[in-house]
């Protein structure tokens, strides 16, 4: 039997120190290639173009070319890969611009190692993975243009929950992972998973930040 295929990861930060912490994080692991570094992002974009990663760990602040702009490069190609955005700082206008920019994740560099693993593993699987702080900064945008009827809407999908999918709906909304809803909740991770996939359906949603989004809009968090 043939092994998993594992997710290809270019690193690009300018900082050599940042650089060489997570080539170490990433290098012993199994279901991990490392593939590359790039100092800055227009060598960045270039050795994305070249070696095809899966997933691209992306500092903002580079010089030649910034983060935001080699991400918007990126995505202009017919299989670009997925992009997190990991930087020092969390303000409001980065986490918007880097979404904006075609973002699937946004971290910070002080996110846990193992966080920052899921991360990857989440994005190459095609879903989003925000901060705390960004996932809170998104739907502050989107509450500040909530309507009454989209209020309305969002309670009344929240209604059909059950208690227990109501707990994990409003962890979701608070930015926790599946491992730190299962340790909130003393639960397991593959039953909160469980969960999860039935608020999709209950939500009618098709990623987290959505259902974070109707927790939000419902007033919940």
């Amino acid at each position: 039997m043939s092994s998993p295929a594992r997710i290809r990861v270019l690193v690009v930060d300018d900082d050599p120190l940042v650089r060489s912490a997570l080539s170490l994080m990433l290098g012993g692991r199994d279901d991990i290639e490392l593939i590359g570094e790039a100092a800055d992002g227009q060598a960045g974009v270039l050795m994305a173009r070249r070696e095809h990663p899966d997933v691209v760990l992306m500092d903002i602040r580079m010089p030649v070319l910034n983060g935001l702009e080699a991400t918007r490069a990126l995505h202009t190609d017919a299989e670009s890969p997925r992009v997190i955005v990991l930087t020092t700082f969390d303000a409001d206008a980065d986490v918007l611009n880097a979404i904006a920019a075609g973002a699937d994740g946004f971290l910070l560099k002080d996110t846990p190692p193992p966080r920052i693993v899921e991360a990857i593993q989440r994005v190459a699987a095609g879903e989003p993975m925000l901060s705390p702080t960004a996932t809170a900064t998104l739907i502050r945008q989107v509450r500040e243009a909530a309507s009454p009827d989209r209020v309305g809407d969002a309670e009344r999908r929240l209604e059909t929950l059950t208690e227990r999918e109501r707990h994990v709906a409003v962890a979701v909304g608070q930015g926790l992972s599946n491992a730190e809803i299962a340790a909130t909740l003393y639960l397991s991770v593959p039953t909160v998973k469980a969960h999860v996939s039935r608020l999709f359906d209950k939500l009618h949603a098709t990623n987290r930040v959505q259902i974070a989004m109707c927790v939000h809009d419902a007033g919940w968090v």
